[in-house]
Parts: structure tokens; sequence; C-alpha cells
């Protein structure tokens, strides 16, 4: 993580904010803004404004906005407003108004680069432990056959 914005208590329900968090995770800066300023949602303003302001808390660290991209973003409950409102027969009915905790996390290229290992070797390790477990099945089955004969 190179840098980090918040917003919290932003009046929007998270559900809603999780609609534009998961179509812009993992995209470059650039793309992501320029993604943002295309869309016609309402959450789309807030998270604009945040990713603004976490490139600019890497800007203050000595990072340039060329190698950046989002590796987290993610939307939490904040606290909910409670209101009610008159129903039929003298009763109330509850509204929720609910708040989100907004987060964005923004990481370089090369490093996100250097932790994924290369296809090759997560092929060789799924093979090796799926050897592991047919020994182990095998080592199994004979001990329970030797048991049945005794």
């Amino acid at each position: 993580m190179i840098a980090k914005a918040k917003a919290r208590f932003v009046r929007i329900a998270p559900r809603k904010v999780r609609l534009v968090t998961s179509l812009i995770k993992g995209k470059s800066v650039q793309e992501a803004l320029a993604f943002l300023s295309g869309t016609h949602k309402r959450a789309a303003q807030v998270i604009d404004k945040l990713l603004r302001s976490a490139v600019a808390n890497a800007k203050q660290k000595g990072f340039e906005n060329e190698n950046l991209f989002i590796s987290k973003v993610y939307a939490d409950d904040g606290v909910t407003w409670k209101r009610s409102r008159a129903a039929s027969f003298g009763r109330a009915n509850r509204i929720n108004k609910r708040t989100a905790h907004i987060t964005v996390e923004l990481d370089r290229k090369e490093t996100a680069n250097k932790v994924t290992p290369p296809l090759k070797t997560l092929h060789k390790e799924k093979e090796v432990k799926k050897a592991v477990v047919k020994k182990k099945k095998v080592a199994v089955r004979k001990a329970k056959a030797d048991k049945v004969r005794r």
C-alpha cells in the first residue's frame, strides 16, 4: 500500500457504493478517473473525490500518478440513522437511513507484478499437493484392507 484515503459517514447505502467500487477495483488511476467521470451514479462522485485524495496523498509521499493503480477499494457499513414515518391505524414504520465508510488504497504496478508468482509454479504446486493427497488416500485404503483381512 502506497497511499490510502477514507471517507466516513457518507450518506449513501453501502450496497449502492459497492456497485461502483467493484467496477474500478484493480484498474490504473487514470482509467478509474475516466470511468468514474462517465458513470451516472451518485456514489461515483464520492469515490472520484476520494480517489483524487488518495492520489494527492501518494504525491505527498513522492510517488508519480502514472505508476499507481487501485489495489483495494471497499465500502463498509456505517452508522444507520433510524427514523420513523406515520402509518395507518396510528402505527409508525421505521425508515433506516444508511451510511457508508469508503476506503481506497493505491499501490505501484511494479510491486503488484512481483507479488504474483508465475503460472507454471502454481501448476506445479497444485500437482505436488494432489500427489501427496493421493498417496495418503492409498495408504489409508491399504491400512483398512489389512485390518479387514486380520
